[in-house]
């Protein structure tokens, strides 16, 4: 049975932005997150590593306990704190811009190729535009992080744009990460309100599903500390951090997070071609031109 081709290049209104974006996951889903994780998987192993070390050592610098037996007030050294913090922050940033370039450029593909893709274009795509993600990722977030210190209007409007950054480099190959950035205001200004709104919507589903899956880490920790039962041991306190259990329950808690950005990916591209039509009428156009070259 042949899957139902989604087509981007096209206007939508607020509905069929849900319906395509889920559509194209579901219709996609195995190839999908197949290509993807064999592009991005090992950054996001490592990633979940390194996030692993880190929660351990800073769990253990919150064990007071060393004191009692007058060994200090932990085993970390400074170093080791200082390393895991650094690892942790540049594998959170590789493993973002490999799955967001990933499932950019497997839309490319599939958009380009009518449905089908070409999983060794999309590897080299990605490995070729690694450092354009992350200098427009920099830029991303000076520009989010500005907004904040600018007030909540600001950094609402500003989050539009930013969320259609990542497409308007993939998808309009010719431009620079310049070029890119300044594209995506005059994008986002082509239909405000109705991006707006998706990403509004898309973002309370976004929290409530981490909140479910944030769920067996809360529970494991009231349990450990004694909350439920009403004796809360204070040195369970200091150590219940570096417990490998709750460790290991906070990782995956971060991996189906992680996961969970790639809805807001997809919605990205999806909105980006929404907002591109509404400017350019590239599809509209595409498909108009093939109205009477059917074969005779």
């Amino acid at each position: 049975m042949s899957k139902t081709f989604i087509e981007f290049r096209k206007q939508r209104d607020f509905n069929s932005i849900f319906t395509d974006t889920f559509g194209f996951i579901r219709n996609e889903f195995k190839p999908f997150i197949k290509t993807v994780f064999n592009i991005a998987g090992p950054a996001i192993v490592i990633f979940m590593l390194s996030l692993a070390a880190y929660n351990y050592i800073a769990g253990d610098i919150m064990n007071f306990t060393g004191f009692n037996s007058g060994s200090g007030l932990n085993t970390s050294s400074p170093f080791a704190i200082f390393t895991a913090l650094i690892l942790y922050f540049l594998s959170a940033i590789a493993a973002y811009i490999f799955t967001v370039s990933s499932v950019l450029y497997y839309i490319k593909s599939y958009v380009d190729n009518k449905g089908a893709i070409d999983a060794s274009e999309i590897k080299a795509n990605v490995y070729q535009s690694f450092w354009s993600f992350l200098g427009l990722s920099f830029l991303k977030g000076a520009t989010l992080f500005i907004a904040v210190l600018l007030c909540v209007v600001p950094v609402l409007y500003a989050m539009i744009p930013m969320a259609i950054l990542f497409s308007v480099y993939v998808f309009e190959p010719r431009r620079s990460t310049t070029d890119a950035f300044s594209q995506s205001f005059t994008l986002a200004n082509a239909d405000f309100w109705t991006a707006f709104g998706a990403f509004i919507v898309l973002g309370i589903i976004y929290y409530v599903l981490g909140m479910v899956f944030s769920i067996p880490s809360v529970v494991y920790a009231m349990v450990s500390s004694g909350i439920f039962s009403g004796e809360v041991d204070p040195a369970n306190l200091s150590s219940i951090s570096a417990d490998p259990i709750l460790i290991l329950l906070n990782v995956l808690n971060t991996f189906f997070q992680f996961l969970l950005n790639i809805i807001l990916m997809v919605a990205g591209a999806v909105i980006y071609f929404h907002l591109h039509e509404k400017v350019n009428f590239t599809g509209t156009y595409d498909r108009i031109s093939k109205i009477g070259k059917t074969e005779e």
